[in-house]
């Protein structure tokens, strides 16, 4: 498992600024469990979405024919309170940390017109090559590289 980023004190503490890419979500009406609140289910396909977006917009991964995609080792969150329907969810994203196959990403849901955060997540990707499902033994692609560059949140990045 993953190191965790940062404690649950200071992850309570974010704020949207401290994310640099953001992805708007309209909750739907079946996104509600029998708690009138969004399922927990939902906010790992929202923070599925926020990142996948982001590799798709920023960082050249076209899902159906790119020479390596990302597969998810790793998911964990911390819940402050609840999101239901019909609000707008706005998720965050930014890299924790950067490995040469791996990269670890935290993932924030807001309620639109809210500022306390109510969910922080770790979501980790492994990216394997197409070809053989083994992470490459040059690491990930330059471009994905390059994009995911742009949303650590340190400069330092990890040899693994």
């Amino acid at each position: 498992m993953p190191p965790r980023s940062s404690s649950s004190t200071e992850r309570k503490a974010r704020s949207r600024r401290d994310y640099p890419y953001i992805l708007d979500y309209r909750t739907r009406w079946n996104d509600n469990d029998m708690y009138d609140h969004m399922n927990n289910s939902i906010y790992n396909f929202l923070f599925d979405s926020a990142v996948n977006a982001y590799l798709v917009e920023h960082c050249g991964l076209h899902p159906p024919s790119s020479s390596q995609h990302p597969l998810v080792a790793h998911t964990a969150t911390d819940y402050f309170s609840a999101v239901a329907y019909p609000a707008v969810a706005e998720v965050g994203v930014r890299v924790t940390k950067l490995g040469r196959s791996s990269v670890t990403y935290e993932v924030a849901v807001f309620e639109q017109g809210i500022d306390r955060v109510k969910a922080v997540g770790d979501f980790v990707h492994v990216f394997v090559d197409r070809a053989t499902g083994r992470p490459p033994r040059d690491g990930m692609a330059v471009e994905l590289r390059r994009g995911l560059e742009k949303l650590c949140i340190t400069g330092e990045q990890s040899k693994l």
